[in-house]
């Protein structure tokens, strides 16, 4: 990671956290509408799993989508923080699919992923340092 770029302070990804949460609760909105009007009101059991999992996908095709192009979700854009890889480049499919998958498991072990950010010597994410990307704080460039 260049010398130049530095990651975000702790309130300004706490924000970035919840704001990327109220985004994407109203794409799941949408999406849930959409699945619902496909497969009926009443789900079976397996038709919630099937929901649920299409929900982690659509998710995934989100910040996937975002974090290659561009390196910023909407949210990230807001807060200016930027994902880049080890050269300060913007990160391969690879390693948006990894940092989906690990942050994923970052949830699932309640939270524990994000905060080793509090010890972690660059500030970085646990599944920023398994997928090999960063965080880091991004000025924009004048037009």
């Amino acid at each position: 990671m260049s010398e130049l770029q530095t990651a975000p302070p702790l309130l300004r990804r706490i924000g970035c956290l919840i704001y990327d949460a109220l985004l994407l609760l109203a794409l799941w909105f949408i999406a849930t509408l959409l699945y619902l009007l496909l497969a009926g009101s009443e789900l079976t059991a397996v038709q919630r799993h099937g929901m649920q999992l299409y929900l982690w996908l659509i998710s995934a095709v989100y910040f996937v989508w975002c974090w290659r192009h561009g390196g910023q979700t909407l949210a990230m854009q807001t807060w200016r923080m930027r994902l880049v890889n080890r050269d300060g480049q913007a990160i391969r499919y690879a390693q948006a699919i990894s940092r989906y998958g690990w942050a994923t498991l970052s949830i699932a072990t309640l939270g524990f992923g994000y905060l080793w950010a509090l010890w972690d010597k660059d500030g970085q994410y646990l599944h920023d340092r398994l997928s090999g990307c960063y965080l880091v704080t991004h000025i924009a460039k004048p037009v």
